[in-house]
């Protein structure tokens, strides 16, 4: 240990810390901490993650900690709270000055090296046992395409992985410095739990099981937000540099604290292969491959319309009569879920649906001379978006600009978004009005050999949505992924992976030959 480090207190320099943390977030807008991907550590997680990780270093070895997003030092304080004199070596990143200026001067007695640079591009040298850190959430969108081919390349090199386009700057720290670790040294990642589910997680995931010891995986309850600036649901992962062992178990868990869950359950690495979403693994351990129905067998499910301006494209029938517009370019459309609280759309003699809230979708590919000839007030009214709702992105790709996306009315809707409070966070309503429906649905559309079957027993739909309406909560939360404070999405894929076996006496009982459908094959691939 150093001289400047036995002068140093660390209970001392974490009270700073605290304050000195507040004083430069009030000084940051949050756009522009969200932009950077900023989401400081609280110290209480901080700690906890410190005293689980530093127990897997063996008690005779010095620690040579590394954090390379490094902040005002959250994991740094803790750990130098908890080893006694133990750590040997200490080395931090920290991409933005606002904070790393102030880090270095708070810590400068300490045996820290902070370096006030992009970590991404620092050359590793392999030498530390102990790494903490929460890396910037900053998501694909606000990567350039340069940034990306630069990241792949030094992840690819640093671990034999690419990820995938998709991939948020989190995961390429979390490869990156596998080379910064020394052999059967170790790691916690402080990460949004979506990598554990979402397809862009896919390579981080093959590099747990593939590349080091995954030891553990703890996914903090969603209703229980770890930050209070961050819509986020967390999860810690930790491995060890090493090659897992054939017959290695990893121990998941979920709720409560990193050090007291509420729930855990150990798996054997073998089975984690086959497991295309690791976030319930706690909960409700792997599922071994079987022969299973899923929705997306029986349906093409696909987002709803997206518009390019609902308020510009979507009216009532009491702004068309205003603006004087041919009903004939207008097809019906289906107000949000929050206007629609039956399961059940009835269509009256026009197919329009029988609901309170009527909304149109202007909907024609006529092209402008052709708008302006036969139809001088529509032309009148497109004028009115002509520089600002047809630059929009959506518009500015489609020709003409306010040519729509072809979404015939499904038989079958479900709503995306839901919280898990509630008896049945996703609702699939069936739909007999000609009212297609934007974004805020998923939309199911039968497929082929499931639609001639339905097309010859008008009641089968009745009964396949009966019976969607049936699966529980936690299959489908289970599906899908979820965000800070409880808040749950489906994707259009992620539905389509519902696994819906229960029907399948059903459809054998309808089906004409009374043998089973060609898509009950286990050869059966969901398809996008």
């Amino acid at each position: 240990m150093t001289s400047r480090s036995l002068r140093f207190d660390p209970a001392k320099a974490e009270g700073k810390r605290l304050t000195l943390q507040a004083d430069l977030d009030s000084r940051k807008t949050q756009d522009a901490r969200n932009k950077l991907g900023q989401f400081a550590t609280p110290p209480a997680l901080a700690l906890d993650i410190a005293k689980y990780l530093v127990k897997l270093v063996p008690a005779r070895e010095k620690v040579r900690f590394l954090d390379p997003a490094f902040g005002t030092g959250a994991f740094y304080s803790a750990v130098l709270a908890i080893t006694s004199g133990r750590t040997q070596q200490a080395r931090g990143f920290e991409i933005d000055a606002h904070y790393g200026k102030p880090a270095q001067e708070l810590w400068k007695a300490s045996p820290l090296e902070l370096s006030v640079t992009d970590f991404t591009r620092q050359m590793p040298d392999g030498r530390y046992n102990l790494i903490i850190c929460n890396p910037p959430y900053v998501r694909h969108h606000h990567l350039t395409a340069i940034d990306k081919t630069h990241l792949n390349s030094r992840t690819l090199r640093a671990t034999g992985f690419a990820l995938s386009g998709l991939a948020g700057l989190y995961c390429y720290f979390m490869l990156l410095t596998h080379a910064w670790m020394e052999a059967d040294g170790v790691a916690a990642w402080l990460v949004p739990s979506e990598v554990l589910d979402v397809n862009y997680g896919r390579e981080v995931k093959q590099y747990l099981t593939d590349a080091v010891e995954l030891v553990r995986i703890h996914r903090f309850d969603p209703n229980n937000v770890q930050f209070n600036d961050a819509l986020v649901s967390s999860a810690v992962v930790v491995f060890r540099k090493k090659a897992p062992a054939k017959k290695h178990e990893v121990h998941f868990t979920y709720g409560g604290s990193l050090l007291e869950p509420a729930t855990e359950r150990t798996i054997p690495l073998r089975e984690l292969a086959g497991q295309r979403k690791w976030s319930n693994l706690a909960l409700k351990g792997s599922k071994k491959p079987h022969d299973v129905l899923r929705l997306g067998d029986l349906f093409k499910v696909k987002r709803g319309l997206a518009t390019g301006d609902n308020g510009f494209f979507i009216l009532t029938p009491e702004e068309i009569r205003k603006h004087d517009l041919p009903w004939e370019l207008f097809r019906p459309i289906l107000p949000s879920a929050r206007y629609v609280q039956d399961l059940e759309i009835k269509g009256d003699e026009n197919g329009l649906p029988v609901l309170e809230r009527r909304l149109f979708l202007l909907d024609t590919t006529l092209s402008e001379p052709e708008i302006k000839k036969q139809y001088p007030k529509l032309w009148v009214y497109l004028e009115t978006g002509i520089g600002d709702v047809s630059k929009r992105y959506l518009c500015r790709t489609r020709k003409p600009w306010y040519a729509q996306e072809d979404r015939p009315a499904p038989p079958i809707l479900c709503t995306y978004m839901g919280r898990s409070e509630k008896a049945r966070p996703f609702r699939f309503i069936l739909n007999h009005s000609n009212a297609a429906a934007t974004n805020v649905y998923l939309l199911l559309y039968p497929r082929e050999p499931f639609k001639s079957l339905a097309d010859r027993e008008p009641g089968l739909i009745r009964a396949v949505w009966e019976t969607l309406n049936s699966v529980s909560a936690d299959e489908l939360l289970g599906e899908g992924r979820v965000y800070g404070g409880g808040l749950h999405k489906l994707e259009p894929k992620e539905l389509s992976n519902l696994d819906i076996s229960r029907l399948k006496p059903l459809l054998s009982q309808v089906h004409a030959a009374g043998d089973p459908l060609p898509l009950f094959s286990s050869e059966t691939k969901t398809k996008g």
